[in-house]
């Protein structure tokens, strides 16, 4: 079943949105069951499969469970990724922490083995921080989340140039005696990114993955209450997929890995069960094609205040406080 935005004039036939996965599609969005969905699918049609699952911590699309019945859930869901998974494909699975009365079960420790037991094989846990989100008060507020690369076979696609970073010291020259002696040390498109990155003034650098999340500022902002951030998924599309590839998002929300798909020139597919999400991702992707989709592009800088700006000043009556000894000195930072 399509769905009827070709005839609506919102998109150009080639960029026509199926409602269901068709040999000639391009883009799919389905509002449905994830797992009823995947079923539907054929063995081994996507290339990159990469998600933000829900994390059971009480957003408003979800119901809270038990750890262990949260994960008795996704199971299934899990053996159906895997097997339309393309035999030199990847699915990178981006989860952060379960908190129950205030002990943090990281996630994925426990996604790892059920992952392992369907025969994946981790190739990297990627670290992505961000500097803004809930503060805490019982323990140190949580600032990253974890994106574990999995491979379905050895033979897997990895394109590591359109994902070099910029040579901390691209000027090293080789000093060992030898034919190469005196020869520039580097490659000349930059070096080969760490498992833990950070972004750069000009490009993403090692260190960590410093993308700032999806709040109320970001210029991605929608209705949803936990998205994901465009560039995130744009680096593992450029590095694990081909133009014309396959990009699954079996939990889409308002379709952030399916920009990113499109924006590099690959098919994407996307599945969630709130219609009002699925339309929201609808408008998102007539804006991208539209070239009016706010969007935070890859490689920008983090924003860092310059120390003028009247919200990093210390408030007037906190140094009142301090030199009236009301409080402690080492509570002002």
């Amino acid at each position: 079943m399509r769905s009827n935005h070709k005839q609506s004039g919102l998109f150009e036939p080639e960029h026509r949105i199926d409602s269901g996965f068709q040999a000639d599609s391009t883009i799919v969005l389905a509002h449905g069951d994830s797992l009823e969905t995947l079923k539907k699918l054929p063995d081994g049609a996507i290339k990159l499969i990469i998600s933000s699952p829900p994390y059971n911590i009480g957003k408003e699309y979800e119901v809270q469970q038990k750890l262990e019945h949260y994960l008795e859930w996704l199971e299934p869901i899990l053996a159906e990724l895997v097997r339309v998974l393309s035999p030199n494909g990847s699915l990178c699975w981006q989860v952060g922490n379960y908190v129950e009365e205030s002990e943090v079960f990281p996630l994925d420790i426990y996604f790892y083995p059920i992952f392992k037991k369907l025969g994946l094989q981790l190739r990297n846990r990627v670290v992505w921080t961000f500097e803004h989100g809930l503060h805490c008060s019982v323990r140190f507020s949580g600032r990253y989340e974890t994106l574990l690369w999995f491979t379905k076979t050895d033979d897997y696609t990895f394109n590591l140039d359109p994902v070099r970073v910029p040579s901390k010291y691209p000027g090293k020259r080789n000093f060992r005696p030898g034919p190469d002696y005196g020869k520039p040390s580097g490659n000349p498109l930059g070096k080969n990114p760490s498992d833990v990155w950070k972004l750069m003034a000009k490009e993403w650098e090692v260190g960590l993955w410093n993308i700032p999340n999806v709040k109320a500022n970001h210029p991605e902002k929608t209705l949803h209450p936990c998205q994901f951030p465009i560039e995130l998924v744009e680096r593992c599309v450029l590095a694990l997929t081909n133009e014309g590839d396959w990009v699954l998002d079996p939990f889409t929300g308002v379709a952030s890995a399916l920009l990113a798909a499109l924006k590099q020139n690959r098919k994407g597919m996307g599945i969630d069960r709130e219609i009002a999400y699925v339309n929201e991702a609808k408008l998102r992707i007539a804006k991208l094609y539209s070239g009016e989709l706010p969007y935070r592009p890859l490689g920008k800088p983090v924003h860092q205040p310059t120390g003028k700006e009247k919200v990093t000043q210390v408030p007037q009556e906190w140094l009142e406080k301090k030199e009236s000894n009301e409080i402690g000195s080492g509570l002002l930072v």
